[in-house]
């Protein structure tokens, strides 16, 4: 299971996608993640489902790497799925059990949302499997640059969460390679009460605090020893700039949302 976490992760290539702007794309995820939410029938579903697939197309990640990544939350869309499809009560009743009923809005429901949550992992995956950490380093400093007017220190709050990306893995493997470690002295972490397990994952999270600690003073250290003093007076290898494709994404997006406002207005 902790290999089958793809979050963080970048896809090496070089499709259209992998070249856009990576403003444009983390703006583009935005604004997708704020239409998920306007979303109100089928047809709007299909809009947004369309645009997706065209982005995953595109981009010549491969569906089963992407998938891969769903394997760890299946449980969490089951819970969400099951509450709401027994919770939500409306129209009419498609299955009773007795305790148990089933309704055609609690049915709608919990289709709608269970998509929306996994449109909502996979378009945010997307963002980090097409785009380097540098870059995306770049692109949330450049966003985030009017607000340093404010006082918003935007180099070290991008610089931050790019750092926290890029060590996802890493840390999933460390956990990985301490789990291995600890079955193969006899630890078991499946069996027992949920206790029982519970203090089973202190030999895992032990090590792996000390190791997160030291993986942290041991860049520290790096970055002090390379004379790093934040974003003032850096330079970069490649300067951000706005192409052709960018322009032909940033349609497709403008597009996709002015039909689903379009749609929604109509109703």
């Amino acid at each position: 299971m902790i290999r089958d976490i793809t979050l963080g992760q970048y896809y090496p290539g070089d499709s259209f996608i992998h070249r856009l702007d990576p403003r444009l794309k983390i703006i583009a995820t935005l604004v997708y993640i704020v239409a998920l939410f306007i979303m109100v029938d089928f047809t709007s579903y299909i809009f947004t489902i369309s645009y997706m697939a065209a982005v995953i197309i595109i981009s010549k990640v491969p569906l089963s790497f992407i998938l891969r990544g769903m394997k760890p939350i299946i449980l969490i869309l089951a819970c969400t799925f099951l509450i709401n499809l027994f919770m939500i009560k409306g129209g009419d009743v498609l299955l009773d059990m007795g305790f148990l009923t089933v309704t055609e809005k609690g049915l709608r429901t919990a289709i709608f949302l269970a998509t929306r949550l996994i449109m909502l992992l996979i378009v945010s995956s997307m963002l980090t499997f097409t785009t380097k950490p540098i870059m995306l380093t770049d692109g949330i400093e450049s966003l985030l640059k009017p607000f340093k007017k404010i006082g918003v220190p935007a180099h070290e709050l991008a610089m931050m969460m790019s750092i926290a990306l890029r060590f996802i893995p890493t840390l999933l493997e460390e956990t990985d390679k301490i789990m291995k470690a600890q079955l193969a002295r006899g630890a078991d972490f499946e069996n027992g009460s949920i206790i029982k397990r519970a203090k089973g994952l202190i030999p895992i999270l032990i090590p792996l605090f000390i190791s997160a600690f030291r993986r942290a003073d041991e860049l520290a250290m790096a970055m002090e020893a390379r004379c790093y003093k934040g974003g003032d007076n850096r330079t970069r290898l490649h300067s951000l700039k706005f192409t052709y494709r960018d322009l032909i994404a940033t349609i497709a997006t403008v597009i996709m949302v002015a039909a689903l406002v379009i749609q929604r207005i109509l109703m």
